[in-house]
């Protein structure tokens, strides 16, 4: 089950039993703690025999080690301390909390001779652990008796630091992101039967605990603001669709908030234009945009940021059966604009596009951006490394850029043009919504364009980040929480106040 690391600061400790880990750079022939966790230098003479020389990520471990109090030693590498960035800790966190779920108490010294250790890395250290301690077990019951041993899974961590009450003061925004990453995940890795589209607007309306008012649109509702796209989509599914608004007031109150809205289909099994069977149950994780403005809603309410933000969500089901949408419908959005249907499995863009053209009429905001597992040819293109970044406004593409790498939830801009926007022409409506093969993921891009007339916008294509992406340091499951950390560096590093 998952590990759950109960995490205090010290500025120094002894030890008694448990597990030590120890951090140490490359060129220096000391770790941190070494005077305390190995008084007789069993350290150095392992280091020697299994050649290891503390680069980045490396571990050397030492099992009772002789005369240490520690039943059993880790050595981190951290590489060079002029290479060193605020992502490399996090990844020493993981690596730590990789090989320590098993004890009970552990002593963790972080500051590496050497090495600059303020209290943001100390911070950052423990949010790579909480990050990597992450499981999704909720449906394996034998697993949950097996490895609790009477403890639950609990870990006693103890973080010994010169800089220790500013790193505790420093790790309560860390525990505030690792929760927001880790709802995202709960949420994308949730089972279908067990999350709709009403099961996701309560997980939203939990919010409210932290302050976050949260209004639920049924389709009632909807029909009245007359979302023709985003309730086509859902026709086909017995459970109801809805929108989920969220609001974060931390900011002034005159101020216009900042938007984020993310898709939110439930289950997408194509509709009609039916997606081929072998994969489809992956298609639970096609709400990793939702997922993501939930997360990250939680994370700025937790911590109190010092902003007004909206966070959108629309929540549907993509289902066929005799009622569902077919090909060469035709629908008309919220904002008047009609749209022909050739294929019920590009519904992600006409559930964004009410979502967006609401937002951008009831709140004004300063810029809007959006999150969606929105196309397979994302994947092609850019595989699971970087998400694609569509954007009208550089300054905000330019400030997105800046955090994917600060973050490493990394992005890339694609291009934009009027010759792809002509793609989308339709015959019989003012547009349709896939423009072909080609180009898939920059025409869906276009037709979102259509729906946030002149407001700095930016579209981020998730679906090869969101689900299934690459395994790390800091993420073990199959939903990664991608975009959670990367917004709330955005919204820290732009836009508080």
């Amino acid at each position: 089950m998952s590990a759950k690391f109960d995490v205090s600061f010290v500025t120094a400790a002894e030890i008694a039993g448990g597990y030590a880990v120890l951090l140490q750079a490359s060129g220096s022939d000391r770790a941190a703690g070494a005077k305390i966790a190995d008084p007789a230098g069993v350290i150095a003479r392992a280091a020697k025999i299994a050649a290891f020389s503390a680069k980045p990520m490396t571990v050397l471990d030492l099992v009772a080690p002789e005369g240490s109090a520690a039943e059993r030693l880790f050595v981190v590498g951290l590489g060079k301390p002029e290479e060193l960035t605020a992502h490399d800790w996090l990844k020493a966190g993981g690596v730590a909390a990789s090989k320590i779920k098993k004890a009970e108490k552990v002593v963790i010294f972080v500051d590496a001779p050497g090495v600059c250790v303020g209290a943001k890395e100390a911070a950052d250290f423990a949010l790579g652990m909480l990050l990597r301690a992450y499981s999704f077990d909720t449906y394996k019951t034998k697993k949950k008796d097996e490895d609790s041993n009477g403890r639950n899974g609990q870990v006693a961590v103890t973080i010994v630091t010169a800089n220790a009450a500013d790193a505790a003061k420093a790790f309560k925004v860390s525990e505030a992101i690792a929760a927001g990453v880790n709802l995202a995940r709960d949420l994308v890795n949730e089972p279908p039967n067990v999350l709709g589209p009403v099961e996701f607007a309560a997980k939203a309306s939990e919010l409210e605990k932290l302050g976050v008012e949260v209004e639920i649109l049924t389709e009632k509702e909807m029909q009245k603001l007359g979302m023709g796209a985003l309730l086509g989509v859902a026709q086909g599914s017995v459970r109801p669709p809805r929108l989920a608004v969220m609001q974060w007031k931390g900011g002034k109150s005159n101020e216009s908030p900042i938007a984020f809205i993310g898709k939110g289909v439930v289950f997408d099994t194509g509709g009609i234009s039916i997606k081929p069977a072998a994969g489809m149950e992956e298609m639970k994780g096609d709400m990793g945009g939702a997922a993501a403005v939930t997360g990250l809603m939680h994370v700025l309410a937790a911590r109190k940021a010092a902003v007004n933000v909206v966070g959108i969500i629309g929540l549907v089901e993509n289902m066929p059966d005799g009622n569902a949408q077919r090909p060469g419908d035709i629908v008309t959005s919220m904002s008047g604009q009609t749209i022909e249907v050739i294929n019920t499995d590009a519904e992600g863009r006409l559930v964004l596009c009410d979502a967006l053209w609401y937002c951008n009429d009831r709140f004004k905001p300063k810029f809007m951006i959006n999150l969606a597992t929105l196309t397979g040819a994302i994947l092609v293109a850019l595989g699971n490394v970087h998400a694609g970044l569509f954007s009208n406004d550089d300054e905000l593409s330019d400030q997105l850029t800046a955090v994917g790498l600060k973050t490493s939830e990394k992005l890339w801009r694609m291009p934009l043009g009027k010759e792809y926007d002509k793609m989308i022409d339709s015959k019989f409506a003012d547009m349709k919504n896939t423009g072909g093969r080609h180009a898939g993921s920059i025409t869906a891009a276009h037709f979102l364009k259509r729906f946030v007339q002149d407001t700095p916008w930016a579209h981020l294509d998730i679906a090869g980040t969101a689900m299934g992406s690459p395994q790390d340091e800091i993420n073990q499951s199959w939903g990664s929480g991608y975009g959670v950390r990367l917004l709330d560096e955005l919204v820290r590093a732009n836009y508080e106040s």
